[in-house]
């Protein structure tokens, strides 16, 4: 088996624009809410901690209601996908 060493597109240089930085909360809340509705599709509720074998899991909960760490985790997505598109060159438009 080969060892896999992942390679990401560096974007340190990206900066990303006023409109930009609010479409990543945006985006952040809608990570947030395919990855609840994935979750609950396949059978899990909310329950105060993780439980792999129970299906439960204490993030099930609105956005808004995540705790901070988990919400930066969704915003630190939805940048880098947004800093990766500005720098393979798309425009992003209202």
């Amino acid at each position: 088996m080969t060892i896999y060493t992942p390679n990401p597109i560096n974007t340190d240089d990206v900066e990303l624009n006023g409109v930009l930085l609010e479409l990543t909360e945006k985006l952040a809340e809608n990570v947030h809410e395919m990855w609840a509705l994935g979750r609950i599709n396949d059978g899990w509720r909310y329950g105060e901690k993780r439980d792999d074998a129970a299906k439960t899991h204490p993030c099930l909960v609105p956005y808004s209601q995540l705790p901070d760490s988990e919400r930066e985790y969704d915003r630190n997505t939805a940048m880098s996908t947004l800093k990766l598109i500005v720098k393979l060159g798309y425009k992003i438009e209202k």
